[in-house]
């Protein structure tokens, strides 16, 4: 199983809706850089439910030894940063990373990379999920968004049903 290298936002979603516990049974090394966690601090602080992974036994909290690896790219957030320069620096690792800014670098950098769909997706295929189509629904409600051809091709490889295309 590979290494996991973490961003907030699947732990956010994955938290919220009570399926944090996936990371460990899917995967080796469950990785969080401290920008992620210094990112779900403040927003506990704000008020957020998110969780407080440094109380985790399965996570392990690591900065980068090479945090300015990504100089260009921009827009990127710290946490995203430290996520695609762990992922460079440990060999085999999965970055998940849910942002479309932060996945284009992944794929520009070679990195390996899943998102939350995918930890979902994965967890249906393993048995850990009887039907991916209301957990979707739930994170919709949560406020992930994601395109309804994603959504159909996601359920598609989860060899549910998908919706009909609109009619013209």
């Amino acid at each position: 199983m590979p290494d996991v290298i973490v961003n907030t936002s699947p732990l956010q979603y994955l938290f919220q809706l009570s399926l944090l516990e996936l990371l460990p049974s899917l995967y080796g090394q469950v990785i969080v850089p401290e920008a992620v966690v210094l990112e779900l601090d403040r927003g506990r602080e704000l008020g957020c439910s998110l969780p407080d992974v440094e109380k985790l036994a399965w996570v392990t909290i690591k900065q980068p030894q090479h945090p300015v690896l990504l100089p260009l790219a921009g827009g990127l957030g710290a946490g995203e940063s430290a996520v695609l320069a762990l992922a460079r620096e440990i060999p085999g690792a999965v970055a998940v990373l849910d942002d479309k800014r932060a996945r284009r670098y992944a794929r520009l950098l070679g990195v390996r990379l899943t998102g939350t769909l995918g930890i979902l997706l994965k967890a249906k295929h393993a048995g850990k999920l009887t039907a991916l189509r209301p957990v979707m629904e739930h994170l919709e409600k949560l406020g992930f968004r994601f395109h309804r051809d994603t959504r159909n091709a996601v359920l598609k490889l989860a060899e549910e049903s998908v919706e009909k295309p609109y009619a013209k």
